[in-house]
């Protein structure tokens, strides 16, 4: 009994230093993943929303530009189509009246191309060859930037008086949530490009 008691707490201290080993080399990269991400986020416009709508997808992209770049483009990407979803729903809805409805209409179709414009972005930045990084960069950043002017469009649309205030405070504040995502995503391309540079 005194013998396997004499094995048994050796393995025990080194199983405890594995595990509090293992702990402590997976709290730094997540503290080497977070900063990154923090200092990355100053270089946007909008650092609050850059650093609470990526943080949860630290381990993606740890601390490489390029996947931070990709990821705030598919975060985006994602907001963009509950957005659309929401406003195909409310342009249904009963209570909107011909101007909210024809403004409905004309956003719908802004942001689908907004999302269009993002997910060839996501997709360019995925399948490029590193010969090709100029052109790729110059794409990407074209058609983020398209993405941007199409949801300034939507919004814009809705700054009339004979919006209803209920329908236009709810979209427009869905869309500048999407517009700062967007902006964020092309800081963070154009962070990458002078870094590939």
């Amino acid at each position: 009994m005194a013998c396997s008691a004499k094995f048994l707490l050796p393995l025990l201290l080194s199983i405890s230093f594995y595990i509090n080993s293992s702990l402590a080399a997976r709290n730094l990269i997540q503290t080497t993943n977070t900063e990154f991400l923090r200092t990355s986020c100053t270089k946007t416009t909008y650092p609050k929303l850059c650093y609470s709508s990526l943080s949860v997808h630290a381990t993606t992209f740890q601390t490489s530009p390029k996947l931070l770049a990709n990821t705030a483009l598919s975060v985006t990407l994602s907001s963009a189509k509950s957005t659309f979803e929401m406003m195909l729903k409310l342009a249904h809805s009963q209570g909107i009246n011909p101007s909210e409805a024809a403004a409905m209409r004309d956003c719908i179709e802004v942001l689908r191309d907004s999302a269009e414009e993002i997910r060839r972005s996501i997709s360019e930045m995925s399948n490029t060859k590193e010969s090709d990084f100029q052109l790729m960069i110059n794409d990407v950043q074209t058609w983020v930037s398209a993405a941007l002017t199409d949801e300034s469009t939507c919004s814009d649309g809705f700054a009339g008086k004979a919006m209803n205030g209920n329908v236009k405070n709810s979209v427009r504040e869905q869309v500048v949530n999407i517009a700062h995502l967007t902006s964020n995503a092309l800081a963070l391309i154009n962070n990458y490009a002078s870094l590939h540079g």
